[in-house]
């Protein structure tokens, strides 16, 4: 069973809320991606403005994914999230899920969806790392969060990665002075459906988007994996 029929069964459930599957409302809005941004009512979810639509244009650049120009916000307690493709979760300051949040959160990872969540202060015991890592503790168990190898079919979802790129934040000294050399995840019956970085990647694609030229490198074409994995696990 793949990520969409997981997470049609999921939306199955919203009574009341005329929400079908992805399948049916990607067609219908003609998208088959568009970008969601977690609000949650504990910390400073609201970081990195600028990155999902860093994110979204390298997408449209480099893929044949109908995307959605827009970032949209929903928040974690919202039922309208078990729908979304693809989440993302950030911020610097302290998570702690109010029940509607936790029930959302677990049905829709236990229902195939995928939250890619991003500590936004790079380091290994800051608040926000203690208190996500106790959150996902909770509500999967405490070996749930794991260390992904370098071979994780992530790294090779469409560029190909020796393992996590490194960031500018870990490079230049800031958060924990290390260099996180892997990602964590959580995995459902065997597929990723959280996945857990330390490395700020948000404060690394958040920029002008006119600037992206002076780069060597595209550093977004990570994130591009992220989704593309995200969609085809």
């Amino acid at each position: 069973m793949n990520r969409s029929q997981f997470l049609r069964l999921g939306a199955g459930g919203l009574a009341g809320l005329a929400l079908a599957g992805p399948s049916r409302v990607l067609a219908s809005a003609g998208y088959d991606f568009w970008f969601t941004r977690l609000r949650y009512d504990s910390g400073d979810w609201d970081v990195d403005q600028r990155m999902p639509s860093n994110l979204i244009t390298s997408l449209i650049d480099y893929t044949t994914l109908r995307v959605d120009p827009a970032e949209r916000v929903i928040a974690l307690s919202d039922p309208r999230m078990l729908t979304a493709p693809f989440c993302y979760l950030a911020g610097h300051k302290l998570v702690e899920f109010s029940a509607a949040e936790r029930r959302n959160f677990e049905r829709y990872v236990r229902n195939g969806g995928f939250v890619f969540v991003d500590d936004c202060n790079h380091d290994i015991d800051g608040l926000f790392a203690r208190s996500f890592e106790a959150q996902m503790r909770a509500i999967f168990g405490p070996s749930a969060l794991k260390t992904l190898p370098d071979d994780h079919p992530l790294y090779r979802s469409f560029f190909r990665f020796d393992g996590p790129p490194n960031t500018g934040m870990e490079l230049n000294g800031w958060g924990d002075d290390l260099v996180h050399d892997y990602l964590k995840g959580i995995e459902i019956n065997g597929r990723l459906g959280v996945l857990y970085s330390n490395k700020d990647y948000g404060c690394e694609w958040d920029y002008d988007w006119r600037n992206k030229r002076f780069l060597a490198v595209d550093n977004t074409r990570f994130g591009v994996n992220i989704v593309m994995y995200a969609l085809s696990s």
